[in-house]
């Protein structure tokens, strides 16, 4: 360990699979070293996003059918801890959750030049390294290994990037969940100039996915609730539609390119419906229910793709950072906390009363 930074550390852990109340705020925890090939970082600013709560209460697992909010403040009763994380493994507990990191590298490991040390960056949230860069493999940061809720953290150096911008802590805390997955989803149906639609549209993923739209030049259908149709709008969509709107009666049939989906749920069947011939599907979350019914009639006669959307290749988050550092982008901060409010920050984004990004400020090593 460098001499000059601590032993212990301010930290998150989530201490098994549950409630609100599984997460705990502890001042003791020893700082992590860095391994060959890995970079300490001194985190400034951690999001909160789907996954942490999805991981605290076990909703990855089969076991689970319901939607997120159904155990998102309490969890589940009953779930199978064996097949609860993104991997389809288990979690080890106590686990540092966090997807999102923003901070400065603080200390490096063996093989990793020096020269890094002092860089702001950020860290890919899907880790291929850990996995030999085997295809459709990843670790999951805060979820395989420890996140972004400490003052500390360990990533492996080629997936830690650095970023030259102007924006805040907060800010680029936003950005490596959130715009990774909404970027992973345009990258794989290749979203060129055409018609978008896009559930979800106020969240985390679907904001993030109506400005990298726009970016890439297409016509955006956002489905939103009415009371953030304004700050959607502002994003760049072009139509907005109400998240309970029958979509068949407002859009017709055949009428979408398209669909980027975070939702799911019951009304899943009319976005293939308003897919047109030939049509696009990527989903990446399912936050209304994972069991859907599908008419494979819709599919095959209609000849659709659909992508189911988690791995991500290289060119998603060196697209991001490229993104970043010519202006082309930017997330919104609806709210930041400190770090021992991460009870009040869940609280909040389960509410889904905010629109855009729910921020945990991380204390100074001093503090």
């Amino acid at each position: 360990m460098t001499p000059s930074l601590p032993t212990t550390m301010h930290a998150v852990l989530l201490n098994g699979l549950g409630g609100i109340e599984q997460l705990e705020y502890r001042t003791d925890v020893t700082v992590p070293q860095p391994a060959p090939g890995e970079v300490l970082i001194q985190v400034r600013a951690s999001a909160v996003n789907n996954t942490d709560i999805n991981t605290r209460i076990g909703w990855y697992s089969k076991s689970i059918s319901t939607d997120t909010g159904a155990g998102g403040a309490s969890g589940f009763e009953n779930v199978n801890g064996e097949d609860a994380s993104w991997s389809g493994a288990s979690v080890k507990f106590p686990r540092i959750q966090g997807a999102d990191c923003c901070g400065y590298i603080v200390a490096v490991g063996q093989d990793v030049s020096p020269t890094r040390i002092g860089e702001r960056v950020i860290v890919s949230n899907l880790l291929r390294t850990y996995v030999d860069y085997r295809p459709y493999e990843c670790w999951t940061f805060g979820s395989e290994c420890d996140g972004g809720f400490a003052q500390f953290a360990v990533a492996p150096s080629k997936e830690t990037f650095k970023v030259e911008c102007n924006w805040t802590d907060a800010e680029l805390a936003s950005i490596p969940c959130a715009y990774s997955t909404a970027e992973n989803m345009l990258h794989r149906v290749r979203l060129g100039a055409e018609v978008v639609l896009i559930t979800g549209a106020s969240g985390g993923v679907g904001s993030a996915a109506v400005q990298l739209a726009k970016r890439r030049g297409a016509t955006v259908i956002a489905q939103c609730s009415p009371a953030k149709a304004s700050e959607v709008k502002a994003l760049g969509a072009d139509h907005i539609i109400d998240r309970k709107a029958d979509l068949v009666s407002l859009l017709g049939e055949n009428s979408v390119d398209v669909v980027v989906d975070v939702v799911g749920g019951d009304d899943w069947p009319d976005l293939l419906r308003v897919l047109r011939l030939g049509g696009r599907y990527a989903i990446a979350g399912a936050i209304a229910g994972p069991i859907a019914e599908i008419d494979l009639r819709t599919l095959y006669l209609k000849d659709l793709t659909l992508f189911g959307c988690t791995f991500q290749e290289d060119e998603v988050f060196n697209n991001l950072i490229s993104y970043i550092e010519a202006g082309e982008i930017r997330p919104v901060v609806a709210k930041t906390y400190s770090l021992n409010d991460i009870h009040q920050a869940q609280e909040d984004f389960l509410s889904k009363a905010h629109m855009g990004k729910l921020v945990l400020i991380i204390p100074e090593v001093n503090q």
